[in-house]
Formats: C-alpha cells, sequence, structure tokens
C-alpha cells in the first residue's frame, strides 16, 4: 500500500466537533466494525460531529453503552432530541441531513445497486464475521478459512467487481466514496489482517480504501489502541 499524508484538514473537522449537534457513540476502533461504518462515511463527507469511545468487553460496558441508547449496541447517533442507532440508519440520516454531501451515489441506477450492496453486507456474509473478526493490529495470514468464509470472499470480490466495472471507473465502488465503500472499509482492513489473497483488480480497490484519508485515520487510531476487548481477541481464529 503506497504510503500517503493524511488531509490535515480531518484533523481540523474532529477538533471542531465540540461544536457540532452531532455526537456518535463508538466501540473500540480495532475492533468495531459497526463503528467504523458511519464514522468512516461522515469523516470521508467532512461531516462534523463528537466522538465518544466506550471500550468493549469491560465491566461497565453494557451499562456505558445504555447511558446512550436502550439497543445495548455501538454505534449510535445522538442528533439533538433524536437517538439513532444501527450503522445503515445513521448514514441514511446523515445522507438525507446532508444532502449536498452525496453520500450515496447521484446517478439513479447507481444509487440503486449501491443501496443494495450495503443491504447485503449489512444483512449478510456471517462466516465471514465469524471466521475473520475484525481485528486491525493483528497479523493472521491463512487463518480462518472455513467454506462457508471463501464463499463470502468470493461473493464480495463479484460485488466489487460488478460495482467498479458498471460505475467505479478503478476508483472506488460507485466514482466518488460512498457510503458503499464505508461499509465494505472494515471487509477491507479483514483481508489484510488474514492475508487474503485477491485478483489484482480487488486488491487495488482495497489499496484504494485503506488510503483513504478517512480510513486511515481510523486505522491509525486504531493501532494506537492500548486497551484489549478479552472477548474479541479469544474468538481470533486458531
Amino acid at each position: 500500500m503506497q504510503t500517503i499524508e493524511l488531509d490535515p484538514t480531518l484533523t481540523q473537522t474532529l477538533d471542531n466537533a465540540r461544536s457540532a449537534g452531532l455526537t456518535l457513540v463508538i466501540g473500540n476502533k480495532n475492533y468495531s466494525s459497526w463503528s467504523m461504518r458511519p464514522w468512516v462515511a461522515a469523516v470521508a463527507a467532512g461531516i462534523p460531529f463528537t466522538e465518544v469511545r466506550v471500550l468493549l468487553d469491560q465491566p461497565d460496558t453494557a451499562a456505558n453503552i445504555a447511558n446512550y441508547s436502550a439497543a445495548g449496541r455501538v454505534p449510535v447517533l445522538l442528533a439533538g432530541e433524536m437517538t439513532i442507532w444501527d450503522s445503515l440508519a445513521i448514514c441514511e440520516y446523515l445522507a438525507e441531513q446532508f444532502p449536498d454531501k452525496h453520500l450515496w451515489p447521484q446517478d439513479v441506477a447507481a444509487r440503486a445497486l449501491a443501496r443494495s450492496v450495503v443491504a447485503e453486507m449489512h444483512s449478510g456474509f456471517p462466516d465471514l464475521r465469524n471466521a475473520m473478526s475484525m481485528n486491525i493490529k493483528a497479523s493472521l495470514p491463512g487463518r480462518g478459512r472455513t467454506p462457508g468464509c471463501q464463499a463470502d470472499i468470493g461473493r464480495i470480490c463479484e460485488i466489487w467487481e460488478e460495482c467498479l466495472a458498471r460505475f467505479g471507473h478503478h476508483r472506488f465502488l460507485f466514482g466518488d466514496f460512498s457510503i458503499a465503500d464505508a461499509f465494505f472499509a472494515p471487509v477491507v482492513t479483514r483481508f489484510k489482517t488474514y492475508g487474503v489473497a485477491l485478483a489484482p483488480a480487488a486488491q487495488a480497490y482495497c489499496d484504494r480504501v485503506l488510503a483513504h484519508p478517512a480510513v486511515a485515520r481510523w486505522v491509525e487510531e486504531a493501532l494506537r489502541e492500548t486497551e484489549i476487548a478479552a472477548g474479541h481477541e479469544d474468538n481470533l481464529p486458531g
């Protein structure tokens, strides 16, 4: 992956977040794939928010999350008097509130496909999630290769190939970085952690995602974390 210099405006966006009306509650950046998705989407679009990080697998984790949402999971977006939970619901809310940011593709056909692949990512690929849990700091090449996980990897590569061929034009899935790329960003980090060999076009896409300033910042901050979520580490494939 090519080394990049992070856009300084991203730092300014997050530094100014406390003056904004949005608060995004997330888990550990090393482990929380669902937290990564709306965080990356918002940062990539330059939408300011206050970040609250709740450490996972701690004695007080459930109580801390309950302070923000009865659903008992992160991420959670607090917007004025509203509480919005679930990564996709948060991203849809941001897309509605900031239409000028074009979080979804503007073309009707591209937008329909983008919503379809995001929904599939949101509800599918259970074998990949179970066999290759997200752990950005780990290096586990060759592990987690269950038949079901291999099938999920193949389907994800099919999705990427179709989107890039029809709308990506050798950039992101639909040209400009969108919610679709944010939803697959944690998959990209998994493929790196577990050393998944990909076709050149898919690997090039992964490299572009990892080099995007919003994704690179999340990864950088994940690598600086010192907390260990024992439950997540115990579930790593042997």
